[in-house]
Formats: C-alpha cells, sequence, structure tokens
C-alpha cells in the first residue's frame, strides 16, 4: 500500500545576502583540503585509466559505479533524506554502507546537506545555490565548509539519523572505510582495477551527482509550479539513476518515485519497487491525483 506524500510549506526560506565569496583564493579548512585532495586523486586515477585499459578492469568499473552510485539515490537520497519508504534495518545498513564507496561522504553529512537545499532552495542560504553559478553550485561549494556552516547554520536537521550508532560510526570512520576499500581494490587488479573503479567509476558518480545541482537547475524543462529553478532534465535520467527528473522531485519531496510518468526512465524506483513487491519496502509514498492537480502548472 502506498502512502501519500505531504505538502510541507513549513519550511522558511530566508535570504540572508552576503558579499560575493572568493572560491578560491580563501582560508581553507583541514577538512576542505582532505575532501578537495580526495576528489583530485579521483580524478587523477581517471585521466590515468586509459593508460591502464583492461577488459575486465573496465568492465569491474562500470558495475561497480553503477552499483555504488544507485546505492547513492536508494539510500542516502530516498530513503535517508526524504524517508520515501521503509526498510528493514539489515537490508538499510547494508545499502548506506555501499553509498558510502561512491565517495560522496557519510550518511550523516550528505543527507544534511540535501534537507537544508531543499528547504533553502534558490535562496543565499541554499548550500549549492545555482544563483552563486554553475560551478559554484557543481562543486566548489563541497570545499568550502565554513562558507555552508556560515549559509545553513549547525547540522542539526539528522537528529533522526544521529540517534542510530551505525550512522555515527560511519561519520567516524568514513576514511578508514575508503582508503580499505581503495587497498583491497589495489591488491586484487593492481593499477588498471584502481584507476576503472576508483577512478573512472568515481568521476562518474561525482559528476553524476553534481550535474542534478546544478543542470537540473538551469536546463531542461518544467511540470510543475515548484516557484523555483528545479528543471526535469531527460538526457540525464540514465546517467542520474532517474534522479534528473528534478523539477518532479521538487513538486513531490517525499515521493520514492520521480520518474512520474511510463516514460520518463528512473531505475532507483524500479529498485524500490522490486522491494516493494518482496515486501521489503514499506510505507511508499507517491504523490495523489489531488496534489497533482494542485501543482501543475496553469496553461
Amino acid at each position: 500500500m502506498s502512502e501519500t506524500t505531504k505538502d510541507d510549506g513549513s519550511s522558511q526560506k530566508k535570504s540572508v545576502r552576503k558579499e560575493k565569496r572568493a572560491y578560491v583564493l580563501r582560508k581553507w579548512t583541514q577538512f576542505d583540503v582532505g575532501r578537495a585532495s580526495t576528489v583530485g586523486t579521483v580524478h587523477l586515477l581517471c585521466l590515468l585509466a586509459p593508460f591502464n585499459y583492461k577488459w575486465e578492469a573496465f568492465r569491474f568499473g562500470i558495475i561497480l559505479a553503477i552499483l555504488t552510485n544507485l546505492c547513492i539515490t536508494f539510500s542516502y537520497h530516498r530513503n535517508l533524506t526524504h524517508r520515501s519508504f521503509k526498510l528493514p534495518k539489515w537490508l538499510e545498513y547494508p545499502f548506506a554502507y555501499s553509498a558510502l564507496l561512491a565517495l560522496q561522504g557519510d550518511p550523516l553529512d550528505w543527507v544534511s546537506i540535501h534537507r537544508f537545499h531543499h528547504q533553502f532552495t534558490d535562496s543565499d542560504r541554499d548550500p549549492h545555490s545555482p544563483i552563486e553559478g554553475f560551478w559554484f553550485s557543481h562543486v566548489l561549494w563541497i570545499f568550502d565548509t565554513d562558507y555552508i556552516r556560515e549559509k545553513c547554520g549547525r547540522r542539526n536537521n539528522v537528529m533522526d539519523l544521529k540517534q542510530q550508532w551505525f550512522y555515527r560510526f560511519l561519520k567516524k570512520t568514513l576514511v578508514l572505510h575508503i582508503l580499505a576499500f581503495w587497498t583491497l581494490i589495489y591488491l586484487w587488479g593492481g593499477l588498471p582495477y584502481l584507476t576503472w573503479t576508483v577512478g573512472f567509476g568515481g568521476v562518474i558518480g561525482y559528476h553524476g551527482t553534481w550535474l542534478v545541482n546544478s543542470a537540473c537547475h538551469i536546463c531542461g524543462s518544467q511540470a510543475w509550479q515548484t516557484n523555483d529553478t528545479s528543471r526535469n532534465v531527460w538526457w540525464l535520467a540514465l546517467l542520474t539513476m532517474g534522479e534528473s527528473w528534478h523539477n518532479n522531485h521538487h513538486a513531490f519531496e517525499s515521493s520514492a518515485r520521480h520518474g512520474l510518468e511510463w516514460y520518463q526512465l528512473d531505475i532507483t524506483w524500479y529498485l524500490i519497487w522490486f522491494f516493494q513487491a518482496l515486501g521489503l519496502a514499506t510505507n511508499v509514498k507517491l504523490p495523489t491525483d489531488a496534489q497533482k492537480r494542485k501543482m501543475a502548472i496553469r496553461r
């Protein structure tokens, strides 16, 4: 049985205009440097991948990229951030751990940022606002934790996750898991597997997620009256596992399904539907016809 999503207009998008930020020539925290080093290393490994080509390594890198990034959309986004459906803990935790290997941070950090994005969409407090330019919304915001803290305040919007030991554990031990993952990949297949799995696969995952934050607020179409810049971008649907139906998502944030039309590819929804059919995904939320009529653009 599917539950309906709720229209929650309680989140106020307060504007706090600031001076233009210097994104490069500024003080970098240790955390900023660590993040930039990780992202830089992944891109360097990607550049080295063609010089270490092996079919088996390429195939493995593609498969692992699909699986880990599907875990980002399935677990971090629709399950943990929006609570679009429920899973038993013995299934929820492995999916969250697998998402960790996509190199996009721990669940507490990822979920907090995304909840802030929906709370403050397109305002000065949006952590990756397109108002500050394509490259800021695409990637630069990631390396400026002081600025994000200034915009959004304390990470007090993930108390539901902080109360669970597993997510606190992942946050404290994130670096160890990533280093262990990279080490195992290298020991198993050497430089070819490392470059194609961590490098090539990591870059696909990074830019798939980042394009939702940037391109899906700049180009594309709007089917719903969301009063923001969110767009549906059909040509990103496969790369983003269905996340690029972004205007649909902003219209119905709690919906487990983003590709609301039969022709809108949404691989993440297909996985949710599969687990729902098995009776493992429960309380699956979908928009009602009344909600769709309310949000529809008047032509």
